[in-house]
């Protein structure tokens, strides 16, 4: 076990600074990193022996680690949203401001053309990858991570030019 232990921390001291690196693409801190690198790892390690790439398949991890974090964090924000505003906030103005800011939002995803509208609703609402939704849609997952993005920043911009009028 303790030769075990000196490999698997020699690998780590050795490959750890550029996993947390990569990791750092995904979450919002560096303490975020380092967790979902320590993740990774524990998937990595057991079955590293049984793939030819030991590198792409910690990326692998890496990335897998990366996205159930990120898909924890919106449940967690999700459910925090359902309990209601927190501190001192009126109740009536937090639902008031809410239900303003819901209406914009959705008119402006109404504006968007379908092919667009429909990928953001499968990505946010569906919860699916852009792998999946590229299956449903019959397109690549590359396309519908693009109409994604295209749509995100015309509502950005949309609701933007909205709140300075």
């Amino acid at each position: 076990m303790d030769h075990d232990h000196g490999r698997w921390s020699a690998w780590l001291d050795e490959h750890g600074p550029a996993l947390v690196l990569l990791a750092r693409q995904w979450t919002r801190s560096h303490a975020e990193a380092e967790d979902v690198v320590q993740d990774a790892f524990v998937r990595f390690w057991p079955k590293r022996s049984s793939t030819r790439k030991a590198w792409g398949y910690m990326y692998a991890c890496m990335r897998s680690a990366a996205m159930d974090r990120q898909r924890s964090d919106a449940r967690r924000r999700k459910r925090e949203e359902l309990v209601g505003p927190s501190d001192n906030e009126s109740l009536f103005e937090h639902r008031l401001e809410h239900d303003e800011r819901r209406q914009a939002i959705e008119q402006t995803l109404g504006s968007l053309p379908d092919e667009q509208k429909e990928v953001v609703i499968m990505k946010i609402w569906g919860g699916l990858t852009f792998r999946s939704i590229g299956q449903a849609l019959a397109i690549s997952a590359n396309t519908a991570a693009s109409r994604y993005r295209y749509a995100l920043n015309s509502m950005r911009a949309e609701l933007r030019r909205e709140q300075v009028e």
